[in-house]
């Protein structure tokens, strides 16, 4: 179909696959919806009595609403928007909704439906029916909209519930999510906490299973050779990048955003605060114990109280939020650091966290002690203004819509490839499936989209903490010089330190990875003076990791 419309959130239409701009009456709006849902003719003073009072001409705001309408659906292939001078009606025929497979969905049917059939229809979820469109100076119009929505509600709670018991025993992992969102729905569901705490478990010992044996079955020589480590590190280094004694442990702890997004964050270690700004592809629980962020975990919370949380839209976080803007994102930072009770932190930005911290310490300067940017950027790739590179995202982005939840990890290879390059197959396989646990394609695309308009290049002058900036002197995703570019409109004693690995994340078989927490220390011990002034300062580029 070449129309679409979305009821399911904020309300959407789409014409041969491109966003349509709605009306900015609210009340033309929820007349759309309307007549998109109830498909057969309604007379035209039924919907005047319904939106419009009496002293506001409700035929002519009418007769103006449709207008409006007609301009929205209209194709060019006949009438959509079917009216007389009595009744009217959408031709539904020639439109796809995107809450058609779910009506009349019964517990039974629901059963009866195959896995694949079930994902499909969790995804097609991304907020409240009609989230946008509450009316309650319209009655009628509000009463069918929370009856709707309340059983869409109760839809969704069902194919949840039967997608997480189907994929408990077989694949904890792909079950938690499903999981989590239900949590979302029921947060006083004791019962479910105690379900999810049983799936992280398995989660966590089947990913324990799996890297054992890829372990064991990368370590087998053949017969008469050796098998030798491929790197040697100096001692002090193998120090620093070992496991702290003690266990770790990490509290998993949720806010409310000022503007309603429900937010996961966990901490872990005792020391000063170290506050990761959220990035896109994260999972509090899934990276606990994973062979791609294990080690930074424990590396920090050896030195620090490490605070952690999932960004709107992914993990644990709200999955399917209204606002991904930019200044939603660094509203979030701020809600957490007043959730955790924190006065004053350090900050750690990892590829998109770095424009987030950036933001904050440029905003709230007196709440960010300093600052560890790895990886990142301070302008998204459509304001670079690279043409190529616009080219080569747009593909990208392209790409996400159609391939993110498939089951073939060919697509999300390409991502990993990109983020990970040097990493191993354990580590590799990893990071595939997380892209698909921790985010729907849907988010995955906006956040991306999101990405490219960042720019916090107009707050640099304004950044004068003590800030440590790491770079791959390879990344393949934002190249070294653009960086060094870019920091030296910032005031603050920045340090910009090279790496070797062509990589956007250090992970635990490079030779970088132990300096890198060694530099990252310096935020316990910072030079009081460099931060009472400003600096001029040459640029260090000495390279970690290099021979």
């Amino acid at each position: 179909m070449s129309l679409e419309i979305r009821l399911l959130g904020d309300l959407t239409v789409l014409r041969h696959g491109e966003v349509v701009s709605l009306p900015r009456s609210k009340k033309t709006r929820a007349l759309l919806a309307y007549l998109a849902l109830v498909e057969r003719p309604q007379r035209r003073e039924r919907l005047c009595e319904m939106f419009w009072e009496v002293p506001d001409d409700p035929r002519g705001a009418l007769r103006w609403s449709l207008s409006k309408i007609r301009q929205v659906v209209d194709l060019g292939q006949g009438e959509i928007l079917q009216a007389d001078r009595n009744a009217v009606r959408l031709n539904t025929s020639q439109m796809t909704l995107d809450i058609a497979p779910l009506r009349g969905l019964g517990a039974r049917d629901i059963e009866a439906l195959e896995r694949e059939q079930l994902e499909a229809l969790a995804r097609a979820f991304r907020g409240r029916f009609l989230d946008d469109l509450s009316l309650p100076r319209c009655p009628e119009f509000e009463a069918w909209r929370i009856a709707t929505a309340d059983e869409l509600h109760v839809t969704r709670l069902r194919i949840l519930r039967v997608l997480v018991d189907r994929l408990a025993d077989d694949c904890p992992a792909r079950a938690l999510p499903y999981a989590h969102d239900l949590q979302a729905l029921e947060p006083e569901d004791g019962a479910l906490r105690a379900d999810i705490r049983r799936l992280s478990e398995a989660a966590r010992q089947s990913a324990m299973v799996q890297s054992s044996a890829t372990r064991t079955d990368t370590q087998i020589a053949p017969a008469g050779e050796t098998v030798t480590s491929t790197q040697v590190l100096p001692t002090l280094e193998m120090q620093l990048a070992s496991p702290p004694e003690v266990v770790l442990a990490q509290e998993i702890r949720r806010c409310t955003t000022p503007d309603g997004a429900r937010l996961a964050y966990a901490l872990s270690g005792q020391g000063p605060p170290l506050v990761r700004a959220a990035h896109w592809m994260s999972h509090l629980e899934l990276e606990w114990d994973s062979p791609v962020w294990k080690h930074w975990i424990e590396g920090l919370s050896a030195h620090y109280q490490l605070i952690r949380y999932d960004q709107r839209g992914n993990g644990l976080s709200d999955r399917y939020p209204a606002d991904l803007s930019f200044d939603a994102m660094v509203a979030d930072l701020e809600s957490i650091i007043d959730a955790a009770g924190l006065r004053r932190v350090s900050l750690l930005g990892i590829s998109q966290g770095c424009a987030v911290s950036i933001a904050d310490a440029g905003s709230h300067p007196e709440r960010v002690a300093g600052m560890v940017l790895y990886g990142g950027f301070t302008k998204g790739w459509r304001k670079r203004g690279n043409q190529r590179e616009i080219a080569r995202r747009e593909a990208m982005g392209a790409l996400i819509q159609e391939g993110w939840g498939q089951d073939d990890p060919v697509f999300r290879q390409m991502f990993t490839s990109l983020f990970i390059p040097e990493a191993t197959p354990e580590q590799k396989n990893w990071y595939n499936e997380l892209q698909r646990s921790t985010v729907s394609p849907e988010i995955a695309h906006r956040i991306f989209e999101e990405g490219a308009v960042i720019d916090v290049d107009d707050l640099l002058p304004r950044v004068r903490v003590p800030t440590l900036v790491m770079h791959a002197i390879g990344d393949a995703v934002i190249p070294f010089d653009m960086v060094r570019q870019s920091l030296g409109k910032s005031p603050a004693r920045v340090s910009l330190r090279s790496i070797a690995p062509i990589t956007c994340c250090l992970v635990t078989n490079q030779r970088s990875q132990p300096l890198w927490m060694k530099r990252v220390v310096f935020l316990r011990t910072p030079n009081r003076r460099s931060n009472s002034r400003v600096l001029r300062r040459p640029w260090e580029s000495t390279a970690l990791g290099s021979t």
